[in-house]
């Protein structure tokens, strides 16, 4: 019975931030907000080159004195000169935070004038950096347009667009940063960048996220062949292992997860398919909040569908075994670098508060939820989820009078189940017909070498008898030459034989 059945539940404080911020929290940042984990990050960092600096002036003491104690009157300068570079490194290192995120908002000197034809006309043209040249798209020319025409009103249009600029060209520059490195640079644009806006609209919060929502367009459009998945990560590995984590599962059904949707209701059925569409789409998109936005339109079919086969509201209790049902008949392509792309060049407000950090949280719980699924999740033994998991048997629905109240769709998938395990059989008969094929031609091979192999001993055993050539060889084939001519007149001069005739009795 489906009252009997444990489900899956996930309390709401679960989605929060552990430090209890009250933003919503990321699997990906160990269950922080985005604004606790950068300060956990950044914590981390300088703890990091603390210990490196210490390192490095313990190595250059030791070294000294090692040194004096082999040289008494050399010098020891030579010697000191690797670490003192590393110290100095480790020192622009240090403070190369604040540098590289301030100098995007400090007007430059060495700027030659512009025209004044237009304050975005020196600006529009594509940049001459063989990067930018290489990944010019129309999608890329598009958004550069669209973000000139958003700025073009606003009184700092001009230096907002020239710091985006000259900081997606330096990006280019840093590919082989980790992505970590690569999502702090983006971050603390961001940051500083909407606390300046702060401060010239006067706390206009609602000004400040449009804006920050064209930045983020127009520079992750830019930047997203080099952020998207990149190599320094284990993103991509991860996108094959949840993929065929997802198609092992292709026998869970809605009744193991206790999901109230009735696909056999039309609208039901037209809301899972677009909640499908829409979380496969997120693949196409490269702006985050266009992402996010497939997230959110997903998440409102399945609200849809569940009000509708419920005739009631949904809860949460409800949404998160949906979800999880979606995604994996869904299974949506490159979904961990997906979810990756969006954690780290996301704007950070719209992950900690708001419908789209809701859902969001929801998916990455799913998908959580999929990585982890076993048979009790699924009200399983564990003999019988390794059973489905491994193809060998698959769930057979009994069709008690209970369960057509339980599930009105229970007949259908007790057929579409027989259907599997007549699929299964067939694929495991072809599996053995072939392997039969596979044998049979192996052994007319050994038959054929080994038929060759007696005929060559045969041969080495009889060779064939050859006759020497003697002086009379022209005389008799002379002589044969002239019997078979006379034999063969006489044959001409001679009637044919009678031929026998048959009569017909």
């Amino acid at each position: 019975m489906l009252s009997q059945r444990r489900g899956i539940h996930l309390d709401q404080s679960e989605l929060l931030c552990k430090k209890g911020c009250g933003f919503y929290g990321n699997t990906a940042w160990q269950g922080l907000c985005s604004k606790c984990w950068r300060e956990e990050y950044q914590r981390d960092r300088q703890k990091q080159i603390q210990e490196d600096w210490a390192l490095a002036e313990r190595l250059q003491r030791e070294e000294e004195e090692a040194y004096a104690s082999r040289n008494q009157k050399a010098q020891p300068q030579p010697s000191i000169t690797p670490f003192s570079k590393f110290e100095e490194r480790k020192t622009k290192e240090k403070s190369s935070k604040v540098n590289t995120v301030t100098k995007f908002f400090t007007p430059s000197t060495k700027t030659p004038p512009k025209k004044d034809a237009s304050p975005f006309d020196a600006q529009s043209s594509p940049s001459p950096s063989s990067s930018a040249s290489r990944h010019s798209s129309v999608d890329t020319d598009h958004a550069t347009r669209e973000f000139i025409d958003f700025l073009k009103p606003l009184k700092s249009g001009r230096e907002i667009f020239k710091q985006c600029r000259a900081f997606t060209e330096s990006m280019a520059y840093k590919r082989d940063m980790g992505a970590d490195e690569l999502s702090e640079c983006v971050q603390d644009f961001y940051q500083n960048l909407s606390e300046r806006l702060q401060t010239q609209f006067k706390g206009s919060s609602e000004h400040v996220e449009s804006v920050m929502d064209e930045v983020e367009k127009y520079m992750m459009t830019r930047l997203y062949k080099e952020v998207f998945c990149p190599e320094t990560t284990d993103d991509e590995k991860k996108d094959l292992a949840i993929q065929k984590r997802i198609r092992a599962l292709h026998w869970v059904t809605i009744e193991m997860l206790c999901v109230p949707v009735d696909e056999e209701i039309p609208e039901v059925s037209d809301s899972v398919v677009k909640a499908i569409t829409d979380v496969i789409e997120m693949d196409s998109k490269r702006v985050p909040k266009d992402k996010l936005g497939c997230i959110t339109r997903c998440s409102k079919h399945i609200f849809n569908a569940i009000k509708v086969s419920k005739k009631e509201a949904a809860s949460a209790d409800d949404f998160l075994p949906t979800l999880i049902y979606i995604v994996l008949k869904a299974n949506p392509p490159r979904l961990q670098s997906n979810i990756q792309y969006i954690t780290r060049f996301c704007n950070p407000s719209r992950l900690m508060t708001g419908e789209d950090g809701y859902y969001f949280t929801n998916l990455c719980c799913a998908v959580a939820f999929i990585e982890k699924l076993d048979g009790q999740s699924l009200n399983l033994s564990s003999e019988e989820f390794e059973l489905y998991m491994s193809g060998q048997a698959s769930p057979n629905w009994p069709q008690a009078a209970g369960a057509s109240s339980c599930s009105p769709g229970s007949t259908a998938l007790s057929q579409v189940h027989k259907r599997l395990d007549l699929l299964t059989g067939l694929g495991e008969r072809q599996d053995r017909v072939m392997e039969k094929a596979r044998q049979l031609e192996n052994d007319l091979i050994d038959w054929t070498d080994e038929v060759e192999q007696k005929v060559q001993n045969v041969l080495q055993s009889f060779p064939p008898e050859t006759q020497n050539p003697t002086p009379t060889t022209a005389t008799s084939t002379s002589a044969s030459s002239s019997a078979i001519d006379s034999d063969n007149v006489e044959n001409e001069l001679l009637p044919p034989p009678l031929q026998p005739q048959v009569f017909a009795g």
